[in-house]
């Protein structure tokens, strides 16, 4: 199943999409896409509706985030090991943890802000794991069953704030708009083996990453483990996985992202996502 949310900036409502591609409304079904909403139990009762009874929605709505209320925006870096080696960095021996504010978050294709005083900023795309049910102490085999499912991350990155101005990352990591997630949330049941997804993302047309979540070097059971035994994750919980080889920083020489700029990005089976750098508004 994929699930979405659709509307205008801070009033979207929950929705689906069905199997032709149509976006219906399940405002009569849920108050939202969130926390409250990903458990098994209800999952399995949306996937008894009949998709093609639901209202259907102007296909030329806005998608907003994927998931509404999010706790928790975790990321895990380096988890490529080309992609680490393209960066100048070792292959950590534990997954390496960083936050990113929820306030960066924004729908799959909405402008990205490119902050004041950036000049390295640039792009990621991501497997993006969303936490069903709550998570503490779990083992690597019993983390799957706390994935409510998956969607894409473009884990935006200013890499001057990230790598120049102190040893901590996130604040390269949090700017506003530096999180679109969606456009679907795909429930985990329709992603057979998410070690074996094809990933890509284009800046301008010109296709810089082009991966495969199999060159992971932890997976997406063993994160969710991992992390469960420092924190508790909660409903809604978003976990942003790593990026395969590609960036702009590893390009020779760097390649950035300047205002103009037109970003795709695709995971398969979840979709694709599209976006425009924009100036920040004085």
């Amino acid at each position: 199943m994929k699930l979405l949310r659709y509307g205008p900036a801070g009033e979207e409502k929950p929705g689906l999409m069905d199997q032709d591609g149509n976006i219906r409304s399940l405002a009569a079904q849920l108050p939202d896409i969130d926390g409250s909403t990903l458990s098994d139990a209800t999952i399995a009762q949306l996937q008894q509706l009949d998709s093609t009874a639901l209202p259907m929605v102007d296909p030329q709505v806005r998608l907003g985030p994927c998931v509404g209320k999010v706790g928790k925006f975790l990321c895990i870096g380096l988890n490529y090991s080309d992609h680490a080696a393209e960066s100048g960095m070792s292959v950590p021996p534990e997954p390496e943890m960083f936050t990113k504010a929820t306030s960066a978050i924004c729908g799959p294709n909405d402008d990205i802000i490119k902050p004041r005083n950036s000049d390295k900023l640039d792009w990621e795309v991501e497997l993006a794991i969303v936490i069903g049910k709550h998570t503490s102490y779990v083992s690597e085999e019993e983390a799957a069953e706390h994935i409510a499912g998956y969607c894409i991350c473009n884990d935006v990155s200013e890499r001057t704030f990230q790598l120049e101005k102190g040893s901590q990352w996130d604040k390269g990591k949090g700017c506003d708009t530096f999180g679109p997630i969606g456009p679907w949330l795909v429930t985990r049941d329709e992603i057979e083996n998410p070690l074996n997804l094809n990933m890509w993302l284009e800046v301008n047309g010109h296709r810089y990453q082009n991966g495969n979540t199999r060159t992971m070097v932890f997976g997406p059971a063993f994160i969710v483990s991992y992390l469960s035994q420092f924190m508790s994750l909660q409903p809604g919980d978003i976990i942003s996985s790593g990026t395969p080889p590609g960036v702009g920083l590893g390009q020779n020489p760097p390649q950035y992202l300047n205002v103009g700029d037109r970003i795709e990005l695709a995971i398969d089976g979840l979709g694709r996502q599209k976006q425009t750098v924009v100036a920040l508004e004085k």
